[in-house]
């Protein structure tokens, strides 16, 4: 998954010199040393209490009358998806009777995971009558084949059990993405990934081996057809390995292992003046590596992550930090804070915080343990150890007292996430443009490194069709969201920019699971091979049951991806194309970009009226 934003839980909040401001308050300023204090003992901790994240899909009545939401609990255009039902199948058997009867009454009908993750709309069917097939109960591992490697799983097996059951057997998934709370069905409609250029690369879906999938059908075949695709298929192989969920619904899935292995692992800090030069080479040299950009503060953390002898030393752990349980209260306080930053436009705050965190992250070694207590590179362990974490999805349920940072069930981080991938061959351009805008507004990318900078993880060109078209660099980028749709961001110009740069300058491919809507706009056209994916999409779904407007809109079978109203530019959902686009009432215009010209960005101007006079200064 993403590497998700959690802020600076450790700031005093210094930046905040105004006496009238409750933050700074005596009272205040103890309640906050009482929260470090407290975080920095749950750094340390191993039993983890957290209370869990709800279900995303919600009854009025039992299993009828429902909604569903991502695990953020709201969309990018923060539309409520309501659905007349959800069945929760408990095996195949079940699974294809759900499917027979919503095919034979003309049902649309959407697959929903435990923890839904993915951003944007793809859980959503059309209207307010369609049904949801829930995996939740689809949770089971069928077999385990030690001397072949492989390890068949329902779709609704966690990345975590993949991870765990194979480690007990020797054996291990090679690569993983770092957030284990999402389901082997989930990661394959989206091309999930972790990072890595080397052999087949890092994505998940480039190890499986077979699938079996349930798909509409004729009444012929009683309105439903199970196929077993392998790689004597590659054809439709191809097409079902990130599928976005339009072809049905995947009901197992065959991994292909390989023996348990060790690696080690050790952050370097580094200038960011030959990011650019450096990148590839990094990438080509260390398997398990990726870079960690903090641009405003001009250096680059390099995870250098190799395999090792299997009788080297150490029994390390990975605990991400962000993926810890987090205490509501604090949560709250570090939220509050930023809109008073953003409120404020005060840049230098959000900077101030942004090097306490990264300096407190890289202290504590970002959550690597050499045996889940004491800290000091290298860290060596085993890969099901070292690969993949998430225990704020532990539950012993306490009443929120503590939870993902995320839930939306508390005042936590709420944001945007923009994802897409460069290609090698372009990649050291792109990181410029971003350096030159740095150099225009050195404080403008402080609010990026409060969610922990710019991670950059390597991926390599996929055969499914939908997936990576060629050797590149993920860009994973999370940033402030108000609550208020209609209130711009500080540096709101800067960002869209650099999301303008990616995925236009330089035509960079979006992470189907991530992104804003403006991600996706003209995106099919970058896939060579998407006239082979509809082909196997009219093939297992002619009548589209699994399709919705999103998914038709990104495929371009429709128009539609962006939505033009005031505002819209704030929250991705359009280019602007005119100053109501943007937030003129609080001095948010449509310009041109700064280094690119064929940008169009929501920029500040101050407005003071003095004297009858209109002085107009740019944002600095």
């Amino acid at each position: 998954m993403l590497h998700i934003v959690y802020a600076y839980f450790f700031n005093p909040y210094p930046y905040l010199s105004d006496s009238r401001t409750i933050l700074c308050s005596e009272k205040m300023r103890k309640l906050l040393h009482v929260f470090k204090s407290t975080l920095i003992f749950l750094l340390f901790i191993n039993e983890v209490i957290s209370t869990p994240p709800e279900d995303p899909i919600k009854c009025l009545s039992k299993n009828t009358n429902c909604t569903i939401t991502n695990a953020n609990g709201i969309f990018p255009d923060r539309s409520t998806c309501k659905v007349g039902e959800v069945k929760y199948p408990t095996s195949e058997e079940e699974l294809i009777s759900v499917v027979a009867s919503a095919t034979k009454n003309k049902i649309k009908m959407k697959v929903a995971t435990r923890f839904s993750h993915s951003i944007p709309k793809l859980v959503c069917p059309d209207g307010q009558k369609g049904l949801l097939i829930s995996t939740n109960n689809l949770n089971k591992i069928l077999k385990i084949d030690k001397e072949a490697k492989t390890m068949v799983v329902e779709s609704g097996v966690t990345l975590r059990e993949i991870i765990s059951e194979a480690g007990k057997v020797g054996l291990a998934l090679p690569y993983a993405p770092y957030w284990w709370g999402i389901t082997i069905g989930g990661l394959m409609a989206t091309g999930a990934h972790g990072s890595s250029l080397w052999g087949k690369g890092s994505a998940v879906h480039e190890y499986v081996v077979e699938i079996r999938i349930v798909s509409p059908s004729n009444p012929l075949d009683g309105y439903v057809k199970v196929r077993t695709l392998d790689e004597f298929d590659q054809d439709h192989l191809n097409a079902a390995k990130v599928s976005l969920g339009v072809l049905g619904v995947i009901s197992q899935v065959t991994l292909k292992l390989e023996s348990i292995f060790k690696r080690s692992i050790t952050y370097l800090s580094k200038n960011d003046s030959d990011l650019g030069d450096e990148l590839i080479s990094f990438g080509r040299k260390h398997e398990f590596g990726d870079v960690t950009w903090y641009p405003s503060q001009r250096k680059a953390v390099y995870r250098i992550d190799d395999r090792v002898p299997i009788n080297s030393n150490g029994d390390g752990l990975y605990d991400s930090i962000p993926f810890r349980p987090t205490l509501s209260a604090e949560l709250a306080i570090v939220r509050t804070a930023e809109d008073i930053q953003e409120v404020k436009r005060d840049a230098k705050g959000k900077c101030d915080g942004a090097k306490l965190i990264t300096s407190t992250l890289a202290t504590f070694g970002y959550g690597l343990t050499n045996n889940g207590v004491f800290f000091g590179y290298p860290i060596v362990g085993f890969n099901n150890r070292m690969q993949s974490s998430g225990t704020c999805l532990d539950s012993l349920n306490d009443g929120l007292i503590t939870a993902c940072a995320w839930d939306s069930r508390i005042k936590g981080q709420f944001y945007h996430q923009t994802t897409f991938s460069i290609p090698l061959s372009v990649v050291k351009y792109f990181i410029e443009d971003v350096q030159k805008l740095v150099q225009l507004e050195p404080n403008s990318l402080c609010g990026l490194e409060l969610n922990n900078g710019i991670l950059m993880r390597y991926v390599t060109a996929s055969s499914a069709y939908l997936g990576k078209t060629e050797d590149a660099v993920d860009f994973d980028i999370t940033y402030y969201r108000s609550k208020d749709p209609l209130r711009p961001r500080l540096f709101e110009d800067i960002l869209e920019e650099i999301e303008q740069i990616g995925l236009f300058k330089y035509k960079g491919l979006p992470h189907w699971g991530k992104n804003r809507n403006l991600g996706f706009v003209g995106v099919i056209k970058k896939y060579p091979n998407a006239e082979k994916f509809l082909k196997v999409k009219a093939e297992y779904d002619s009548v589209g049951l699994f399709s919705s407007e999103w998914t038709d809109q990104v495929l371009g079978l429709k128009e539609g991806v962006t939505i033009l109203k005031d505002g819209c530019a704030l929250e991705g959902l359009c280019i602007c194309s005119q100053d109501s686009h943007c937030a003129p009432k609080y001095g948010y215009f449509c310009k041109p970009g700064r280094i690119f010209k064929d940008a169009r960005v929501c920029a500040f101007h101050d407005v003071k009226k003095t004297e009858g006079q209109n002085v107009v200064k740019d944002e600095l």
